[in-house]
């Protein structure tokens, strides 16, 4: 095992899944890609992107995004592992599949928190569409 893709939503559960992928990558001596899928900007889907406090919220919104997926990159290697961060915008689903692709991931965690059958039904699960998108093996860590 050479690669981890670890998907980050910053929810509490994001903690237990860096810790499960840094007792694997120090067992293998892997390397762990956190990966946070930001909402793609309003253009991207086709909608006009209004007002400039609008676009500096959204800037803001993207580079604390950024300081805290750098902050866990940072924690893990200070534990002497070896750990990149990706902030990738984009449909979650699809992105997370092309990166994992991309970065030949042996294993991708995903927090696996129920919502309900409604939830699901109106939004679907992400965890469930990575699952039968990939054919890398994937951690559910459950909440």
């Amino acid at each position: 095992m050479k690669n981890i893709l670890v998907a980050i939503d910053f929810l509490p559960i994001s903690q237990r899944l860096v810790e499960h992928a840094a007792n694997w990558a120090e067992k293998f001596g892997a390397k762990i890609w956190l990966v946070h899928v930001a909402a793609p900007d309003p253009e991207f889907v086709g909608y006009d992107v209004g007002p400039q406090y609008i676009r500096d919220s959204r800037a803001d919104v993207l580079r604390q995004e950024h300081q805290d997926l750098q902050a866990y990159a940072k924690r893990l290697e200070d534990k002497g592992l070896n750990a990149e961060a990706l902030l990738i915008q984009g449909p979650t689903v699809e992105t997370l599949v092309k990166e994992a692709g991309k970065l030949h991931a042996d294993l991708i965690v995903l927090g696996a928190e129920p919502h309900g059958k409604v939830f699901d039904a109106l939004f679907g699960s992400i965890w469930a569409d990575v699952v039968k998108k990939v054919k890398t093996p994937v951690m559910l860590i459950s909440g």
